[in-house]
C-alpha cells in the first residue's frame, strides 16, 4: 500500500471508528447481547445464550446501534443494527454477537448516526444464516 493510499484509508476509516454509541438507560447494551457461546453440537457449533438474554426472547426491547442496509435506497425496512459503524462497505463490524437484524413497519431513513429501534426480539438458537438476533415490527425511536 503506498503512503498516500494508507493516509486516505486512515482518513476514511478514523471518522466511523471515532464514533460511539451515547450511553441509554433504555436499550438492551451490546453487552448483554455478546452473553453467549458457542457449544459444539455434532458436527456444527451453536449458540448457548445466557440466561437474560434468553429471557428477552419474544420481548418488546429497544436497541440502538448502527445501520447496515440490506437493500438499495435511502429507506430502509430490512437492515443490521451493529454495535460499532461499518469502516468497509464489504466487511462486517464484529461477530453474530454485536449485530441485530431488524425488520420494520415502516420504512426508515437511512443515516451514519446511532439509531434507536423497539420492537419483539427474537433470540435465534439455530438460523441457517448464523444471526443471533432478529426484531420485528421496529419502529424507529428518538
Amino acid at each position: 500500500m503506498t503512503k498516500t493510499a494508507s493516509w486516505l484509508f486512515l482518513a476514511l476509516a478514523l471518522p466511523a471508528a471515532a464514533q460511539t454509541l451515547p450511553e441509554r438507560k433504555d436499550v438492551v447494551s451490546w453487552q448483554t447481547f455478546s452473553q453467549v457461546e458457542l457449544m459444539k453440537q455434532k458436527d456444527r457449533y451453536v449458540p448457548k445464550f445466557a440466561a437474560g438474554i434468553a429471557a428477552l426472547d419474544q420481548k418488546e426491547i429497544r436497541v440502538q446501534g448502527f445501520m447496515m442496509p440490506l437493500e438499495t435506497g435511502d429507506k430502509q425496512t430490512h437492515f443490521v443494527l451493529s454495535a460499532t459503524p461499518q469502516t468497509c462497505a464489504f466487511c462486517m463490524p464484529g461477530g453474530p454477537e454485536s449485530m441485530v437484524e431488524v425488520k420494520t413497519k415502516t420504512p426508515v431513513k437511512y443515516t451514519f448516526d446511532p439509531v434507536v429501534v423497539s420492537g419483539k426480539l427474537v433470540v435465534l438458537k439455530d438460523d441457517p444464516t448464523g444471526i443471533f438476533y432478529r426484531i420485528t415490527d421496529a419502529t424507529p425511536v428518538k
